[in-house]
């Protein structure tokens, strides 16, 4: 059955161009689109989850109308490292991109089909149920979508240029959050409160499954690179008959752990960050507009540092920009939440704020490039897949609800910097443990050591 599924999804992705090639710049934005809808879809959501609640499960209790709203979206971290585990090796099997087509398809349907399910009102108890379906639908194709795509990138990119082209995985994550922040806050001021909660929080989601089709067709004819990696020192090949997958994870394990680590600590950062909308507003206090200003400032910043911060890894290797990006984030928390907390005013809050996110995205697309080309390229996609997951999974799905409980537990302010902290120093850790992965850099190591 396996086999036959391989088999199909090789011939979906036909015509293949063989031979050692690379990408132009240009196509990564189709390459990366399936994270960037993901970002697009989670700050889409936030934004409309008391219309999505009142169509979905009415309620006599606003809060649990919400509550449950924010439930079904949280579904979708659950099938997450399922999805990993399943389609992430096959990519390792058939090749990256028929993987990629068949995530980015499955991501197709379940956000359309999410914007399009009739209300409760209309066709009763199957109205949720089909919305909660479809989050897990889609949790179970981002969690495949990640490997694959992060292994495409690493061997199609030119190896003096793997950092840049890397870092266009958060780079595009941050676009998607701006854009979905100005898309939400149109249709907030052009449409009145009914026509949000009938048909204006569906526009939305569908403005973001608009890239489907085009990303479909780009990635079709892009070239496929499983068997034309540029790696020096690569475990046997994956369509040999030697090929087991426990035996060649086992001698990765360290690496896979600190991956883990690491990816950890800019997951917890960035939901951190994602917070800060509620945090003004519930714990600072501050005006609605300047409360979803920060969505803007951060996105801005960020989607324009992790290029930067790409490029330097391609200078001057992973393991620099990594430790000076980790370090400079783990001084600046405290700072940060008491320059906040204390002024408590627009500008403060969006420097901040500002400062943070940049040193996170300058550090975080270095972080998968480093762990995507450390791993052999016949394990790649599967390891990369569900290290990604489980760190999503597990800390990407309860970061802001842990914050919230803190604050309200313990009524400290600092409290995120506290937690921010933590995160930072346990990333640290792995960075300082974890060998130099860059190809120029390697090359420099060689040449002094002859």
């Amino acid at each position: 059955m396996s086999t036959t599924i391989d088999n199909a999804l090789r011939n979906i992705a036909q015509p293949k161009i063989a031979g050692p090639q690379t990408i132009p710049l240009r196509f990564v934005a189709a390459i990366v689109a399936g994270n960037a809808l993901e970002f697009y879809d989670f700050t889409t959501y936030g934004f409309f989850a008391v219309y999505i609640g009142r169509t979905f499960f009415p309620s006599h209790s606003a809060a649990s109308s919400l509550l449950l709203s924010l439930g079904t979206f949280g579904a979708g971290f659950l099938t997450r490292p399922i999805g990993a585990m399943v389609i992430g090796p096959m990519g390792d099997r058939i090749g990256r991109k028929p993987v990629m087509m068949l995530t980015f398809l499955l991501m197709g349907i379940s956000v359309a089909g999410f914007a399009l399910v009739p209300s409760y009102a209309r066709i009763g108890i199957a109205a949720p149920i089909s919305v909660v379906l479809l989050r897990m639908l889609q949790g179970f194709s981002l969690g495949g979508e990640v490997g694959p795509t992060t292994a495409y990138l690493i061997e199609a990119a030119p190896p003096h240029r793997r950092g840049i082209y890397g870092s266009m995985q958060p780079a595009s994550q941050n676009l998607a959050v701006l854009t979905a922040g100005l898309v939400g806050t149109l249709l907030a001021n052009a449409l009145s409160a009914q026509q949000l909660q009938d048909w204006g929080w569906r526009l939305a989601v569908l403005i973001g499954a608009s890239v489907i089709p085009l990303g479909l067709i780009i990635r079709r004819n892009l070239p496929e690179t499983l068997h034309a990696a540029d790696d020096a020192a690569l475990a046997p090949d994956a369509t040999k008959g030697d090929f087991t997958p426990k035996e060649h994870l086992r001698p990765y394990a360290a690496l896979i752990l600190l991956g883990l680590m690491m990816l950890t600590s800019a997951t917890i950062g960035t939901y951190i960050r994602n917070y800060m909308t509620t945090y003004a507003l519930t714990t600072l206090h501050l005006q609605a507009t300047v409360a979803f200003g920060v969505t803007a400032v951060a996105g801005i910043l960020a989607a324009l540092c992790a290029p930067w911060g790409g490029q330097m890894s391609d200078r001057f290797g992973r393991k620099p920009v990594m430790l000076i990006s980790t370090t400079l984030v783990l001084l600046s928390n405290f700072p940060a939440f008491w320059l906040i907390q204390h002024f408590r005013t627009a500008f403060v809050f969006y420097a901040a704020v500002g400062w943070l996110a940049a040193l996170m995205a300058i550090g975080t697309g270095v972080i998968i490039v480093a762990l995507t080309e450390s791993l052999p390229k016949n394990i790649r996609s599967g390891a990369v897949a569900t290290i990604y997951a489980f760190a999503i999974s597990i800390f990407g799905g309860s970061t802001q609800f842990i914050l919230g409980w803190l604050l309200d537990v313990t009524k400290n302010p600092l409290v995120p910097a506290y937690y921010g902290t933590v995160a930072a120093a346990v990333g640290l850790v792995a960075v300082v443990l974890i060998n130099e992965s860059s190809p120029i850099k390697l090359a420099m190591q060689t040449q002094g050591n002859v």
